[in-house]
């Protein structure tokens, strides 16, 4: 499995696009959501949309590149990295700072779109408390790959099976 970095990079500009405005989304929410329409497209389309590893963490889910992209990305002048006061917490928080283009299809749209429509208003700890249920989550042990064939494990509440629109 070779890791799509571009594609990669589309998907974190593109649901930054759509989310960095909100006051609740930082870098918890963002690789959450990320991990959602990977997992979800793959449950769908039996394909991986952008071969990204995600590791079981004490605090969730970690995505392996997510540093080391979002650091090269910062370095190129085309994200921005805040530290803001959330309630009693600080969020890292990520600005694009160009107009993000994407190569997506209209079906990974869809899949895009509906998750970031579904969970983007969650802030980290609501939307943590709602990852670590997942079953790949559950399954996998802590610091371990999670596995993108456990997402047919999946029942009814994280199921993009259930969603007519993406059968269409």
């Amino acid at each position: 499995m070779n890791f799509n970095r571009t594609k990669y990079i589309d998907l974190i500009m593109y649901v930054l696009s759509q989310c960095s405005y909100k006051p609740n989304f930082g870098k918890t929410v963002l690789c959450s959501i990320m991990y959602f329409i990977d997992f979800g497209y793959y449950e769908l389309y039996g394909e991986l949309l952008t071969n990204e590893t995600y590791i079981k963490s004490k605090r969730g889910i970690k995505p392996k590149h997510f540093s080391e992209v979002s650091q090269d990305l910062i370095s190129k002048n085309q994200l921005f990295l805040k530290k803001e006061a959330y309630y009693s917490r600080t969020i890292h928080r990520y600005y694009p700072t160009i107009i993000p283009t994407h190569r997506f299809s209209q079906k990974e749209l869809n899949v895009i779109n509906q998750i970031i429509k579904n969970l983007s208003n969650n802030n980290a700890s609501s939307i943590t408390k709602y990852v670590i249920h997942d079953p790949p989550i559950i399954i996998a042990d802590f610091g371990d790959d999670i596995d993108f064939r456990y997402v047919f494990s999946r029942n009814s509440k994280y199921s993009l099976m259930s969603e007519r629109f993406l059968l269409q």
